[in-house]
């Protein structure tokens, strides 16, 4: 230890000074001092321990003493002892067992009393070393097998890089695994090498280091592979299981609450019916071409298959995002961690920043190979979705209704059936970029500014001018057919609508209208999203289909 007893009681006396009195507290030192690590700069780490049943504060009161960085932490018996029996009784799942709740027990089970020795050794007598030391050693190697198993699939996928650095994580749990049995449970790894010293065991310590230094430089999967066949040998000569070199026993299964959607060519994926991904046309294909349940191997042949080159990558993305997950035959969900860093967990990347945000194609993307993450909460982007696709029947509707008004001189209401037209485009505009609920339609031109300025702009300049038309004559009215059609073509083309059917043309384009509304309004419906009209309910029950048509047949 580096400090003496005499100075660790003085360290002690001043820093309870700071404290108020009342309680007799029994107190150990913790940490990597009384592990026997440590330096200058380590923490001098008191738990005062009370027989109160009360519960006390879980954060430290942090104190500076003589220059030394002092934490106290304050436990009750019944506290402790909660905690001891929560290790006890979740040693049969290691892969649940709480990384702090297993440090918290290993710091107090290696302690140095300091004052009221007997209430110390009365507490760590709950948990006996010897039984900690295997509930450790099975947290680790429990670990260890995630990360070989995962590099080993990261490798099988391409991603050789990335599978490097899990297998120098699998590494470092096996070795501590294996110390962990022979007594050296604290769990941080930064003192492993003087863990290693102490063990006694030069030619595993010796072993280590040499395969920690023989991690490849990037950009070189041979290597990669070969590193990990190293370390797999390693591991089973600690005596690690379930880890063979058999990337066939990795299984992709599907993960609870994400489903897939399409609308045309794009594919969209919700993950927890909270959160939409559109995915790229190469992206898409790799995710249509997956059947849950195959061998990895065998799922990463059939996507290369799919006529998209080296889908490897995309099939770790969805990986990475959540949208799949690997389980290993016989071993459940392969769930890798790393100690003392963020929770695993299935990535959320940054919002697309794509504008607009969709189309009636489906969520807008940022490439082929994109996986991108729609900026708003998925029954929001079905809304709009919806809306853009009503919006627009609207307009084909008032188009046609303005059409047989002027043909009949009707100059009133071709002013306002017109209004009607751009108020529903101005609707698609701001669907299209994600805005649910929509302002009023009286307030639309002026809610412009909400919307970058390149689309927003010369649009909103030429509706307010096509809201202010006045018609009287035939050729006013031809004049304010010939702009409004142009002004609904920059508009769709502004929100890639510009295929929109022709909705009351013919009965091939009111089909086709159905059809593409229906496939968003399956999405809306799934999220419980408002839809745009209470017809759209007859459009769901009739599978997209006319009701009568429905029940003709």
């Amino acid at each position: 230890m580096i400090l003496t007893e005499d100075q660790l009681q003085d360290l002690l006396d001043k820093s309870l000074a700071e404290l108020p009195r009342g309680s007799e507290w029994a107190v150990t030192l913790e940490g990597s001092i009384a592990e026997g690590f440590g330096n200058s700069s380590s923490d001098i780490d008191f738990l005062l321990v009370a027989r109160s049943e009360d519960d006390l504060p879980t954060m430290p009161s942090l104190l500076f003493v003589d220059g030394r960085r002092v934490e106290i932490r304050t436990r009750s018996v019944r506290q402790l002892a909660g905690q001891l029996r929560a290790v006890e009784e979740g040693a049969a799942r290691p892969g649940r067992l709480s990384e702090d709740l297993l440090n918290r027990c290993q710091r107090l089970l290696h302690s140095h009393p300091l004052r009221g020795h007997a209430l110390i050794d009365e507490v760590k007598g709950l948990l006996p070393v010897e039984r900690f030391r295997g509930i450790t050693a099975e947290w680790w190697a429990h670990r260890a097998r995630q990360s070989l198993r995962h590099a080993m699939a990261l490798l099988c996928l391409g991603e050789s890089e990335e599978a490097v650095d899990w297998t120098r994580a699998g590494l470092v749990e096996t070795v501590k695994s294996w110390a962990a049995r022979l007594g050296e449970t604290y769990l941080e790894p930064k003192w492993l090498s003087m863990q290693l010293d102490r063990a006694g065991r030069g030619d595993v310590r010796d072993r280590y280091w040499q395969l920690e230094a023989a991690a490849p430089a990037p950009g070189d999967p041979d290597a990669a592979h070969t590193h990990l066949t190293a370390a797999l040998a390693f591991a089973a000569d600690l005596g690690l299981t379930g880890v063979p070199r058999q990337p066939e026993r990795i299984t992709v299964r599907r993960v609870h609450g994400v489903t897939t959607w399409q609308t045309g060519d794009r594919v969209h994926v919700l993950r927890g019916r909270r959160e939409v991904f559109a995915l790229g046309d190469a992206a898409g294909a790799v995710w249509r071409s997956l059947v849950l349940g195959r061998p990895l191997p065998q799922v990463l042949a059939t996507a290369a298959g799919s006529g998209v080159g080296d889908p490897g990558p995309l099939l770790a993305t969805f990986l990475r995002y959540g949208l799949i997950r690997l389980s290993w035959k016989g071993g459940g969900t392969i769930a890798p961690s790393l100690p003392l860093a963020a929770p695993p967990g299935p990535v959320t990347p940054p919002p697309s920043t794509a504008r607009p945000l969709l189309s009636l194609r489906g969520g807008a993307v940022g490439g082929p190979r994109a996986v991108d993450l729609m900026p708003l909460p998925a029954d929001r982007f079905a809304a709009a979705a919806m809306a853009l696709v009503w919006s627009n029947v609207v307009v084909e509707n008032a188009v046609e209704d303005l059409t047989g008004a002027l043909q009949r001189g009707q100059w009133r209401v071709a002013e306002l059936t017109a209004r009607r037209a751009v108020h529903a485009a101005l609707r698609g505009l701001f669907s299209a970029h994600g805005v649910n609920p929509l302002p009023a339609d009286a307030d639309l031109v002026r809610r412009l500014d909400l919307l970058p300025s390149s689309d927003g702009g010369p649009i909103g300049a030429r509706a307010g001018e096509l809201l202010r038309r006045a018609v009287d004559t035939p050729d006013q009215g031809d004049t304010l057919l010939t702009d409004l059609r142009s002004f609904i073509a920059l508009v769709r083309g502004a929100v890639g609508a510009d295929s929109f059917p022709l909705s009351f043309e013919s009965a091939d384009t009111w089909r086709a209208t159905l059809e593409l509304g229906y496939d968003w309004l399956r999405i809306g419906a799934h999220l419980d999203a408002e839809l745009p009209i209470e017809e759209a309910r007859d459009l769901l029950a009739c599978n997209g289909t006319q009701p009568h048509q429905a029940a003709a047949r």
